[in-house]
């Protein structure tokens, strides 16, 4: 890579922190756009980008590897080693705090202090009660100048999934729709194949690989009996597959059943039916019932967090959906729209309780909203649920 350009904007500090250079600006979004490298890879570890720098000049990077292997800082150590950089004396840009603990894998701060480094830029202080400030004092203690929050709420947007499990104890969840223009799912009858266009779902696919987990409801299998694994876009893992069945009624020759993790939540167990499911590589969960006799929704959102789930992903029908949006637990709306009008049909989502006037409605804020010809892909996020989990990192 090219030296870091002299001259540009201006310095600033951030929000009270240390001041930052244009160099610093600049490397810090290198690490950010490393990270995106682990968008697929990382699950249940953060996506982390680093760069490793001196004098204004690039000498190596990493991301995070698939868990149990190097993390970011790891990696980019490693990559260094391979090619003969030696990198006594350089900064290293980390988009999320570095280790201090041995999980699965070694402390990064041990391996930047034994490297030499003599600086670290971080964008974002680890909230993993395991190290919440740990790595930052094991690198200051060796002496190392360390400056933390450089580009922080853009690590945060990078891993909301991790942060949420880390500060709320549930992950980060979002639903996936796609719909006519004048919001229908499907025909009265249930056809639906196909709203959207082969872009559109191939973006969804996308969205789908960078997920821990996908979810979808009972009705929803016994409709349209989807395999819901990852098929239009590349990924070196599949997501885990999961069907909300109060009733526990999947048919054990559900195409969703093969062979690949399927988990299944339920609250009437049957030990014989979990058993011969156990064997084709389903594990059946049994969770308690809310009052009115359905899965309790926040004992999943809980369990799913204390098991290192970081995103979930939904694609389910408008009960399932309408249900996740008024138990509360709907971080992001991911909705793809045709410029189609089906007239009559099957609605987003259905609330088990309608709302009594237009103040009580479910609102959003618009994230962005992406072509993908012929259709529109809208993002829209719950500000009330992002802006706390702002505030829990610090923000």
């Amino acid at each position: 890579m090219e030296d870091a350009p002299s001259g540009g904007s201006k310095p600033q500090a951030q929000r009270g922190g240390p001041v930052f250079s244009t160099e610093d600006h600049r490397w810090m979004r290198r690490a950010l756009t490393v990270a995106e490298q682990a968008l697929f890879v990382s699950s249940p570890n953060p996506r982390v980008g680093c760069v490793l720098v001196r004098d204004g000049r690039w000498l190596a990077e990493g991301s995070t590897q698939r868990a149990g292997d190097r993390h970011a800082e790891a990696q980019a150590l490693h990559e260094a080693a391979l090619r003969g950089v030696a990198v006594r004396g350089a900064t290293a840009y980390v988009t999320l705090e570095p280790c201090s603990h041995t999980g699965r894998t070694p402390p990064c701060a041990d391996a930047l202090v034994a490297a030499g480094v003599a600086r670290v830029v971080i964008g974002l202080q680890d909230p993993n009660p395991k190290v919440a400030g740990g790595g930052i004092a094991r690198l200051r203690a060796a002496g190392i100048q360390v400056d933390v929050g450089l580009f922080a709420e853009d690590a945060l947007a990078q891993n909301p999934g991790f942060f949420a499990r880390m500060t709320r104890g549930t992950p980060w969840l979002w639903l996936k729709s796609a719909s006519s223009f004048d919001g229908h799912t499907a025909l009265p009858d249930g056809r639906s194949q196909w709203i959207t266009s082969d872009a559109a779902r191939e973006d969804g696919h996308r969205w789908r690989a960078r997920s821990c987990m996908v979810l979808t409801g009972i009705g929803t299998v016994l409709a349209d009996d989807p395999m819901l694994d990852v098929r239009a876009v590349e990924t070196p893992r599949q997501p885990i597959r999961a069907v909300l069945d109060t009733q526990f009624v999947l048919g054990e020759q559900a195409r969703i059943i093969n062979g690949d993790p399927v988990w299944v939540f339920t609250t009437r167990p049957d030990a014989g039916k979990a058993a011969r499911l156990a064997a084709r590589n389903v594990r059946v969960i049994v969770l308690p019932a809310d009052d009115h006799g359905g899965l309790s929704l926040e004992a999943l959102a809980r369990w799913l967090g204390a098991h290192e789930i970081n995103e979930v992903h939904v694609e389910a029908g408008a009960r399932l959906q309408g249900a996740l949006i008024q138990a509360g637990l709907v971080d992001e709306w991911v909705a793809y729209v045709a410029p189609s009008i089906l007239g009559d049909g099957q609605g987003l989502a259905a609330l088990p309780t309608p709302i009594a006037g237009l103040d009580q409605a479910y609102r959003y804020e618009f994230l962005d909203v992406q072509p993908l010809s012929p259709d529109m892909r809208l993002r829209l996020r719950d500000t009330g649920r992002w802006q706390a989990l702002v505030q829990a990192c610090g923000l």
